[in-house]
């Protein structure tokens, strides 16, 4: 979407009819205002509105709040939107729902970007939600095994591979988990790099490629998400073959990308918070998962690593 047709969106363009009651949403996402992948989450999310007949400025008032991958920032915003006192929250990822949830356990929250719900306490059991919480998951643990494939088969001298994972969630331990179990079957060593900081993964990643025959998955998180241009970067200086768990890694330089299209997830959420606003209850509206998977191909960086990638069949047409 361009930036002006999401200025349109966001400013809305049509007043309520008089005596019709605003409706309040409230959003919080924990990348920076200003990134391009916010740009494109968000117009996704209101044009499915629109679409339902909701305009943001019309009969709608959307509050963003942006986390930065930030804890104490993301507990912060929580506590404002919820005194916002919204009809819906709509939250992108496990440490966002937890920190609304936290604030309230009535206003309904529609969530996005989640990997394991029962695991990271956000339901009790996925047979019966109950509460305030629904949503659209992310991934299965058991993809993150198939990143593993995709390295040793575009890169089959790989012999070692960096995980980038956010250690401090439940997600980041699973995924890492699904990759170990896989890991002798291909005859890969396996080592996890935390993604706390910035200077963090710069040192793990510089002393990884020491080693020669080494590669990196980056695992699903916000943090792996806030840092991606980083990782990508260190990925090209060292040229490491590298997996990444979404599409925008890659249309930002990165090799190669096997997950869920986020968009759609935004555009899926869109369908929840029009049938809260019209009465729905959360409770009532089972949690799903993604319904597309896309692999995607950097061709350009493909060749920069000194690789060659030869399409299967099976595979999706590579980008670039």
């Amino acid at each position: 979407m361009e930036r002006r047709e999401f200025i349109t969106l966001l400013g809305g363009a049509t007043a309520w009819q008089q005596g019709e009651r605003m409706r309040r949403v409230g959003v919080l996402i924990g990348l920076t205002a200003d990134d391009p992948e916010l740009l494109t989450r968000i117009g996704a999310l209101l044009q499915a509105l629109q679409q339902m007949g909701w305009t943001d400025g019309g009969n709608i008032r959307i509050d963003y709040r942006w986390g930065s991958a930030d804890a104490e920032r993301i507990r912060k915003h929580a506590g404002e939107l919820v005194a916002l006192a919204p009809d819906v929250l709509l939250a992108a990822g496990t440490p966002i729902v937890s920190a609304l949830q936290h604030v309230t356990r009535t206003v309904p929250i529609v969530f996005v970007g989640v990997a394991d719900l029962v695991g990271g306490g956000l339901v009790a059991s996925l047979a019966s939600l109950g509460g305030n919480t629904t949503g659209f998951t992310v991934y299965e643990y058991a993809i993150s095994g198939k990143w593993l494939e995709l390295l040793k088969e575009v890169a089959p001298r790989i012999q070692r591979a960096a995980i980038l994972r956010d250690s401090d969630t439940i997600a980041g331990g699973g995924q890492f988990g699904a990759i170990q179990s896989m890991a002798p079957t291909l005859g890969v060593e396996v080592s996890p790099v935390n993604v706390h900081d910035a200077e963090e993964i710069e040192r793990a990643v510089t002393a990884f490629a020491r080693s020669p025959n080494g590669g990196i998955i980056v695992t699903g998180s916000p943090l792996t998400t806030f840092h991606r241009n980083l990782i990508v970067t260190l990925a090209a200086r060292q040229r490491l073959p590298a997996v990444y768990p979404y599409r925008f890694f890659v249309t930002g330089g990165g090799l190669i990308s096997y997950g869920p299209d986020v968009s759609d997830q935004y555009r899926r959420a869109a369908g929840y918070i029009d049938r809260i606003l019209k009465g729905e209850k959360p409770a009532d509206l089972p949690v799903q998962a993604p319904t597309k998977y896309e692999l995607v191909i950097n061709l350009k960086t493909a060749k920069s690593v000194g690789l060659e990638v030869h399409r299967r069949p099976c595979w999706p047409a590579p980008t670039r």
